[in-house]
């Protein structure tokens, strides 16, 4: 696929999404249904807003992946990984749409997001087997403990993601940057369907970022943050385990950087006070640098480290061996937790200050 269909199969994507969640925004608005209420301890939007935009993006993808098909002339030669790809997303939309007004337990949610998972492995043979030359001493082969690992880390991500989810835009903006950088880098947004993935995110992003109005406002909801969570790990590790693409694992790390040591550092910090990972609070990264800047200005910032953080990764892959990377990624990491809690301690003595 040249760069001129990559484009056309964006705009009808797009268009799609647009078309969607703007008929998905309305039904829920008029029978009360999926609409996030806002509160004065966490949800500080002014009015009620539909949480639809993940079940708008699959329905995108859907309906323009079927005139992708048609128009390529692919009925019957769709691969297994594609056709697996978009039925385990369907299950993750389904249950999370049933979390998003239920508020299911954590054991429920992380066994659907393995359960969605180990039928993507089972019938796409497709899983993490070789971790690359982390270490200088030879490609790492996971052998008994691929499948267990791989479940693992796509449960990670599709947590890391939706943890992240605190301000508009920010989890499906770190997402398709993600997915933006997977593709090209490795050129699985050549011959695959990614690109209706990103345009269908555009398309949400068009009415979460208020662009059409802050009356046509849509959220992600959680079963939409679990599903580009859900796209990100599964694009990572096809191009990385796939023999066509060429792109070292470490390089991937680099793509989702934010969100996973965000997420990893909030799963350390509540254990330390004795919380689930995934009870609710306003620690995260974005909350910290909220307290200096505004939300918007708290995305653009996270956004533009993102690319940059892409980009470097990039370059490390091109110049330098995994090792260097690795070693280079746990020195991020360092200055990351550095300045995560330069700014928490900033924030308690703003708090003091006024107490």
């Amino acid at each position: 696929m040249d760069l001129n269909l990559i484009i056309d199969y964006l705009i009808i994507s797009i268009i799609a999404s647009l078309a969607i969640n703007m008929v998905l925004r309305n039904i829920a608005h008029h029978n009360n249904i999926l609409v996030d209420i806002p509160d004065k301890s966490r949800k500080f939007h002014k009015r009620a807003t539909p949480v639809t935009g993940g079940l708008g993006i699959i329905l995108s993808v859907l309906i323009s992946g079927k005139l992708y098909i048609d128009l390529n002339g692919l009925n019957g030669y769709v691969p297994v990984f594609s056709n697996y790809l978009i039925l385990t997303s369907v299950l993750i939309v389904i249950f999370f749409l049933i979390d998003d007004q239920k508020n299911m337990k954590p054991f429920h949610r992380i066994a659907a997001q393995s359960f969605a998972s180990l039928i993507m492995i089972f019938f796409s043979d497709i899983y993490i087997t070789n971790l690359g030359n982390l270490f200088g001493y030879g490609e790492i082969y996971l052998g008994y403990l691929s499948i267990p690992f791989t479940v693992f880390c796509i449960v990670g991500i599709m947590n890391a993601f939706n943890m992240i989810d605190g301000i508009n835009g920010l989890s499906s903006g770190c997402a398709m940057v993600a997915l933006l950088y997977i593709g090209f880098a490795s050129g699985l947004i050549y011959d695959s369907m990614l690109i209706l993935l990103i345009g269908s995110m555009v398309g949400f992003l068009i009415f979460n970022l208020t662009i059409v109005g802050k009356k046509r406002a849509i959220f992600l909801g959680d079963h939409g943050s679990n599903l580009i969570g859900y796209w990100v790990a599964w694009s990572a590790i096809y191009s990385s385990q796939v023999d066509y693409y060429e792109i070292q694992p470490m390089t991937l790390i680099w793509f989702v950087a934010i969100p996973l040591l965000d997420c990893i550092g909030l799963i350390f910090s509540r254990y330390r006070r004795g919380l689930s990972f995934q009870t609710p609070g306003r620690d995260h990264i974005h909350h910290r640098l909220m307290n200096r800047f505004s939300a918007e200005g708290t995305l653009a910032i996270i956004i533009c480290i993102s690319v940059l953080l892409c980009s470097f990764g990039m370059l490390v892959e091109l110049f330098f061996s995994s090792r260097v990377s690795l070693g280079l990624f746990f020195v991020f990491g360092l200055i990351y937790y550095s300045f995560a809690y330069y700014f928490d301690y900033i924030a308690k003595k703003i708090r003091s200050y006024y107490v």
